[in-house]
């Protein structure tokens, strides 16, 4: 659905360019004065997130139509689905329409895309690995302040209490199939499958969340919408590149250029529109800045629960074995420390439940040393990176496996809500 020009910007935000009276203003001036670098977007950038606050994914939203809720039905649909993600839409000669147009931009590899940009922004993935995911859902937990991004996690309980952790396991299935080398870039791979899978999903879930009534659409425009993927890219490229750099992950230039890019595609495959994707890694902070300065602060108890959800959802079951047991208490205490250093302090304070995350905080920190010799040696001998790159990679699966058990990812389209 696209946005209506009686409405360009939802209620909920307010926005003068260059931020003037307010302390993120006061920011922009003090660092433009003295580095030259002006961390607001243009006026038509930063315009373009409030409106694309009303667009959603049309090709996907009449795949859903026309056979998850048409004729064919879900359990026939999925079958197509998915042989058309392993095999290709040829596979399927009678195919629906919108099937076939949607797998037809997923095939193609638009000219915008380089396929070896893409590869390094998946290899900048490898290194990061189990970090990024960590450093990733931190950063979620910050954003929940705002009631135009929690209330939809809340609402389909993606993110909410128990089942915290098997959607962050999905998501993690996801992320690790997107970083194998050149897998979102070939037709059949699991990463392709995987993210069909969480764009229709996203259909049903918007559905359903947009017919709640706990969801304000004049407020906050339509759920998962285009700003709100994208700022879900930018956490997957720009934020991490930044704040893992603190922890000893010393990637270059060149590396986050590539990250940018490679999430810039992985966006394409989930319908989000390149364009609205920044172009550079300067105007990707830039888009950060904005969303911080943007800030609602609206989510009340919504965000308090999901941000008190997460963390715990790590803690080892009473009939674990011992060395699960405890090998559960340090991931635990892992996740905790990253929440204590990527949820900015004054929005931590906002939230009720979350641990104080010292310990593993302490670990982060005194590993630091070791990574930055990593970081160092594979600089000069391009074996060690590659070695790097594999064991890091090996290192998250294993940790998923371990973590998964017998739980399953399904990415089931649903518009049931959880209340």
């Amino acid at each position: 659905m696209t946005r209506t020009e009686a409405s360009p910007i939802p209620a909920a935000f307010t926005w003068q360019p260059g931020y003037p009276g307010t302390p993120h203003g006061r920011v922009r001036e003090f660092v433009l004065r003295a580095t030259g670098f002006d961390l607001a977007p243009s006026d038509e950038i930063a315009a373009a997130y409030f409106t694309r606050l009303w667009d959603t994914d049309p090709l996907a939203e009449r795949f859903v139509d026309e056979v998850y809720y048409g004729d064919i039905g879900f359990e026939r649909g999925k079958e197509l689905l998915e042989e058309a993600a392993r095999n290709g839409i040829d596979s399927i000669p009678d195919a629906p329409s919108s099937m076939r147009a949607l797998f037809a931009e997923l095939e193609t590899i638009p000219d915008w895309a380089d396929v070896e940009e893409i590869e390094r922004g998946a290899a900048t993935w490898r290194r990061w690995a189990y970090d990024m995911g960590a450093m990733g859902n931190a950063g979620t937990i910050d954003t929940y302040t705002e009631a135009w991004l929690a209330v939809p996690l809340s609402l389909s309980g993606g993110y909410a209490g128990a089942s915290a952790l098997h959607r962050y396991l999905e998501t993690s299935r996801w992320w690790i199939e997107c970083a194998q080398p050149y897998a979102v870039t070939t037709v059949g791979s699991t990463a392709k499958l995987l993210s069909i899978k969480v764009r229709v999903m996203h259909v049903s879930v918007r559905r359903g969340v947009a017919n709640h009534p706990e969801w304000d659409e004049a407020s906050w425009g339509k759920p998962i919408s285009q700003s709100a993927q994208m700022l879900t890219l930018l956490g997957g490229s720009v934020a991490p590149g930044l704040a893992l750099f603190g922890i000893g992950h010393l990637s270059s230039p060149r590396e986050l250029r590539a990250s940018l890019e490679f999430n810039r595609y992985l966006g394409y495959l989930l319908g989000v529109d390149p364009n609205l994707c920044p172009a550079t890694f300067a105007d990707g902070v830039r888009m950060l800045f904005h969303f911080d300065a943007c800030r609602s602060l609206d989510s009340g108890e919504v965000g308090s629960e999901l941000a008190a959800s997460f963390v715990p959802s790590f803690a080892p079951q009473p009939d674990w074995s011992l060395r699960d047991r405890i090998r559960g208490h340090f991931h635990l205490q892992l996740q905790a420390g990253f929440s204590r250093l990527y949820i900015l302090p004054w929005n931590r304070s906002r939230f009720d439940g979350l641990p104080g995350g010292w310990v593993g905080a302490g670990y982060l920190l005194a590993r630091l040393p070791l990574l930055i010799g990593v970081e160092v040696i594979r600089r000069l001998i391009p074996g060690v990176d590659r070695a790097w790159q594999k064991h890091r990679a090996r290192a998250w699966r294993e940790w998923l496996d371990w973590q998964t058990r017998d739980r399953e990812h399904s990415f089931k389209p649903t518009t049931e809500m959880r209340r």
